[in-house]
């Protein structure tokens, strides 16, 4: 078919997780106490490491960022999801999922690239106690977390880039309760081989040695 004659669709429909009233309430409430915990207890863990000198390390230091990025990552999905619940038409926009997908990329990306660098700070203090002071210092770890961000945020920039250059003409349903990746591209009316390849790689570049 001509894609003259394709209509380009400008919004898509998030299916949620139900359709059932009963269960929509009561899932609205079990994940709304999840975000309220988890946004309490994160802001709480980012405040003790702030206040807490002693608490002024390394691994602290990451654990602050991780807690700052789960915030990001809640953040991305659950306030769009919880209004949902009471929406008839639960539509979200083409920016609208774009955002969603890459926010929700970027601080799942970033949260591995902390945990590696956690693993490596632990690495340093168990096998090279001597050297550990001088390794992990506070430059290092702030290079380390810039770095995450720097590398999620250029590999999600180009992967979400990808797929909203494909061409999306109908049907426009998400069989899902946020704009994924995997179900966006199953919409498609473009070839989606290499967003699929680029998708399971995430097109990460090469961490760098210190």
């Amino acid at each position: 078919m001509d894609r003259r004659n394709k209509t380009t669709v400008g919004e898509f429909i998030l299916l949620g997780i139900t359709d059932i009233w009963e269960l929509q309430v009561i899932l609205f409430v079990l994940f709304l106490l999840i975000c309220v915990t988890s946004l309490v207890g994160n802001l709480g863990m980012i405040a003790l490491i702030r206040l807490d000198s002693q608490l002024h390390a390394p691994m602290y230091f990451f654990l602050c960022h991780l807690s700052l990025v789960d915030l990001g990552n809640s953040s991305a999905v659950a306030p769009k999801m919880l209004v949902s619940f009471f929406e008839d038409r639960k539509a979200i926009s083409l920016l609208g999922c774009a955002a969603q997908m890459y926010f929700c990329g970027v601080c799942i990306i970033t949260e591995c690239y902390l945990l590696a660098a956690m693993a490596y700070d632990r690495y340093m203090a168990i096998c090279n106690p001597l050297l550990y002071v001088a390794t992990m210092s506070h430059k290092v770890c702030v290079q380390l977390a810039v770095g995450s961000y720097v590398m999620s945020t250029v590999s999600q920039t180009v992967l979400v880039s990808s797929v909203f250059s494909l061409h999306f003409c109908g049907p426009n349903v998400i069989n899902h309760f946020f704009c994924d990746i995997p179900p966006l591209l199953k919409l498609s009316c473009s070839t989606t081989t290499v967003n699929e390849h680029r998708a399971s790689t995430k097109l990460s570049p090469p961490v760098p040695h210190i």
